[in-house]
């Protein structure tokens, strides 16, 4: 009886509540039609009123409407979310419930009500009448806060009378202005932007917040003035990139910012960071950011520092993310200030431990914008030094496991114990959000370890240890979700943990490689090869061409890379070879290269590519991934790699000629240097040792032409072959005569020919003679190799040609010879003749080079 009562109550207050905001429409209708006029003996109707108490009489009601109904909450919402009052009372014994009528007919009155509302303000904004201005302006904040779609129409009409008050003698209103021109921008659909920039340029917007900033100093102006006017100019270098180098390039705004963010306190902290994030955004911008770097990085490390505020701190790490967001960039700035960098970053990951009592929706946001940065260990360094000194193998693993130094210290840490600890870690899900960044950073730290790297204490060794186990675990996760990883945060974690196991097992530390097979065996012991036959089962269910398809790919990138960790297990090995992987690879591969729709590592690693900034830059050539465009492709080939590895020639002998053909098919369409690397791994089990393409044959006809040589490559046996003296300086200055280098000129890979002295040109001498220890049918396949860009060779001449290509120091053809999977970044090897045949050179008399690759035309380059 009591509930009747109360239900009553609260549906006549309902009703009541209803009731006034429709009455408060009514007025503001009323108030609406006083200014509306007809232009001329046009039907259309203009709102046009000069009468200042009418102006007043339709700000108060639309403000006194908009408070109202911002406090409304009827059983139906209102349509659109505002002025749809049209309803009927429905009753029944329980409960009022207000039901709309016809919405679609409604619809079009809440579009002219809305147009008649904008029209108005837009004329009492362009008045400028004193008395009433800054009421209004408020108005129209309240109204762009509504949030409601239907205003996306009618946002562009307030840009021009609003951007024309930003300079109001009267502080409140410009300051109101800013906040809803803000307002006004940030809620704009992307559809709109060229246009709007359109309307903000023709309005002057950007130079009038300029002149306003440049004269805060001088002028008594309220904070809020300023950190509004900030904040506006903020939204517009976010959103238009021509913006942007226009105001970094004024000198005396950059001054007044950095200037203010010494002097000011919180607020303007903040405002002014995220202007210089996104100023950043610029590549040219950021470039000269980095290099006058003193007081753009000395303020960003201040900031990131641990006395700041956690607002502060966050918008610290953006601006140093958006400052290395390439590796030049990050080369730059690590060599300016790698150890205080590095601090910034590790106390920003500890911030978790140290932050009891704190909000924490504040502390995962700065967590997170730290792992963030931390990303910079994918690119190598001085700084992973520091990392490893400031101790992030125990900042890692506090993120991952809540309680470890509490556990290892209660349990004996018997052979078993580390999996069951982490095991159980990993089970309560702690901050498991952070898991794709913790394995991403552990992962690259491995990549770029030194060969001799070791632990330097036994913690340290007990947490990397610890480090493996999650990550091997995590690995056996993902084999058992299998096909239940979807496009979600489960795809990161599962991606990111297997990766992570397969980059640490071609470490180029023996350590960690060694120690990450060693324990990855131990977690497979009980259901290694169950886990084994299920996902080869997958692979070959996924590669099918039912199931190939984009939707399916994250999924299979992970069971790839699962397969490529199998492969390097020797008691698995056989397993792996024995069913039908090389033929699921190879067809996966030709499907790649066929469809024509890559599905790149960003599109579903998205900790690891922040799309929204990759969306907003300008002016950045972005280097493509060595991994390339292509992850299912990438892995793909990875895979092929270490099953022909492991496998006999009985093995692959049935599809050998389609792997042969597949393959140099990547050589001949893929540019990305890593599938390159790894299709050329491939082809080295089957003799041929370097890069094959049929769109470039290198320097092969040169080799054929007598009549421009310059020099001849004399054999004991008195045989000889000419050669072009320019060539080989670049491709393999180790044959060049001994007297043209002096002992300070490097011969290696990365041999320039502008480090050799000019006045070695006169020395050059017009033949070089072997003895006869030099093998000559291995020197002709090296001089193939040279200017072909590959050789053919079998098992015998392979061996005499490493020796040879190790002597040369010619690194790339020897790692081919020696059928090493390259370290992750290796470049593919090139021919560039800039230097050579530039001021700075050789000065060759009668060199001839090809210089185009289409039609293999030799011009002559006199002296």
């Amino acid at each position: 009886m009591g509930s009747s009562k109360r239900r009553a109550a609260d549906n006549s207050r309902g009703g009541s509540s209803t009731d006034h905001l429709h009455t408060l429409h009514q007025r503001l209708k009323h108030a609406l039609s006083l200014g509306t006029t007809r232009v001329s003996d046009d039907k259309e109707r203009k709102w046009k009123c000069t009468d200042l108490e009418i102006q007043k009489h339709v700000v108060r009601s639309l403000a006194a409407f908009l408070d109202s109904s911002s406090g409304h909450a009827s059983t139906y919402r209102l349509l659109k979310g505002l002025f749809v009052f049209n309803y009927a009372a429905v009753f029944d014994c329980r409960t009022y419930v207000l039901l709309p009528l016809e919405v679609g007919k409604y619809e079009s009155t809440l579009l002219d009500s809305l147009a008649d509302i904008v029209e108005a303000l837009v004329w009492i904004l362009h008045c400028k009448s004193e008395a009433i201005v800054g009421m209004a302006v408020n108005v129209v904040v309240k109204l762009v806060s509504s949030n409601s779609s239907m205003m996306q129409l009618y946002l562009t009409d307030l840009i021009n009378p609003l951007s024309s008050l930003l300079c109001s003698n009267n502080l409140e209103v410009a300051t109101s202005c800013a906040t809803a021109l803000n307002m006004v921008l940030s809620n704009l659909s992307v559809k709109r932007e060229k246009q709007v920039w359109e309307i903000v340029k023709e309005a002057k917007t950007l130079i009038q917040i300029i002149r306003i900033i440049r004269e805060f100093p001088g002028v008594t102006q309220p904070i809020e003035n300023f950190q509004e006017m900030v904040s506006l100019l903020y939204t517009i270098l976010w959103q238009w990139p021509p913006s942007r180098y226009f105001v970094w390039k004024d000198t005396i705004l950059i001054k007044v910012l950095e200037d203010s963010h010494i002097k000011s306190h919180l607020s303007t902290k903040v405002a002014v960071l995220k202007l210089c994030s996104a100023l950043a955004l610029c590549n040219k911008v950021a470039k000269e950011l980095l290099g006058n770097g003193e007081t753009i990085l000395t303020m960003m490390i201040s900031c990131m520092d641990v006395s700041e505020p956690l607002a502060v701190r966050i918008e610290g790490f953006r601006l140093a993310q958006h400052l290395v967001a390439d590796e030049q960039r990050c080369i730059k700035m690590t060599s300016l200030c790698s150890g205080p960098l590095i601090k910034a970053i590790i106390g920003g990951m500890r911030v978790w431990r140290l932050g009891s009592g704190k909000g924490v929706n504040d502390l995962v946001s700065l967590l997170d914008e730290a792992c963030r940065l931390a990303l910079i260990t994918r690119w190598p360094g001085e700084h992973h030094n520091h990392f490893w000194e400031q101790g992030i193998d125990k900042v890692l693993l506090d993120l991952l496991l809540e309680n470890f130094d509490k556990q290892a210290s209660e349990h004996t840490l018997t052979p078993q114990a580390p999996i069951s600890i982490a095991q159980q870690g990993l089970d309560t899900n702690f901050l498991i959000a952070l898991r794709p960044y913790i394995w991403e950073i552990f992962g690259w730290l491995a990549v770029h370890c030194r060969k001799d790297f070791r632990p330097s204490t036994d913690r340290t060794e007990l947490y990397i240890d610890m480090l493996i186990t999650c990550a091997c675990l995590s690995f056996v996760e993902a084999i058992c979700k299998g096909c239940q990883i979807s496009e979600n945060d489960d795809t990161s974690r599962s991606e990111s943990s297997s990766r992570a196991v397969l980059v640490m097992m071609h470490s180029s530390s023996t350590y960690i490689a060694s120690k990450v097979r060693l324990i990855l065996s131990g977690v497979l012991e009980i259901k290694g090869n169950e886990c084994l036959k299920r996902l080869l089962y997958l692979l070959d269910y996924g590669s099918s061409a039912n199931n190939f398809g984009s939707a399916n790919i994250p999924k299979t990138v992970v069971e790839l890379v699962c397969l490529i960790c199998y492969s390097g297990l020797p008691e698995y090995q056989k397993n792996v070879t024995r069913g039908d992987g090389i033929r699921t690879l190879v067809t996966s591969i030709r499907r790649c290269l066929s469809n024509g729709v890559c599905t790149s590592r960003r599109s579903f690693a998205l900790h690891f590519y922040h799309n929204v900034f990759y969306e907003r830059t300008c002016c950045w050539m972005t280097a493509e991934e060595w991994e390339g465009k292509d992850a299912l492709l990438f892995y793909s080939l990875w895979g092929l790699a270490e099953l022909v590895q492991h496998s006999s020639d009985t093995d692959h002998s049935h599809i050998k000629s389609n792997l042969i053909k597949t393959v140099q098919e990547v050589l001949d369409n893929v540019s990305a240097p890593g599938p390159r690397w790894l299709a050329a791994n491939i082809l080295s089990y089957f003799g041929v040792y370097g890069f094959p393409n049929k769109h470039d044959k290198g320097f092969g006809r040169a080799l054929e032409d007598k009549e421009h040589t310059d020099l001849q490559l004399l054999f004991a046996n008195g045989e000889s072959v000419s050669v072009h003296k320019i060539i080989l300086a670049v491709q393999c200055p180790s044959l060049l005569p001994p007297e043209q280098f002096p002992q300070s000129a490097k011969t290696t890979d990365n041999f320039l020919v502008k480090d050799v002295p000019r006045k070695c040109c006169p020395m050059l001498r017009k033949e070089v003679r072997f003895s006869a220890r030099v093998d000559q049918q291995a020197l002709l396949k090296l001089l193939d190799y040279v200017y072909f860009g590959y050789v053919e060779a079998g098992e015998d001449l392979a061996r005499k040609l490493k020796t040879l290509a190790k002597s040369c120091n010619m690194q790339p053809l020897y790692l081919m010879l020696c059928r090493k999977i390259p370290q992750w970044g290796t470049p593919i090897p090139s021919s560039d003749f800039t230097d050579a045949l530039g001021p700075l050179g050789f000065q060759f008399a009668c060199v001839f080079l090809c210089l185009s690759l289409l039609s293999d035309t030799l011009i002559a380059l006199c002296q």
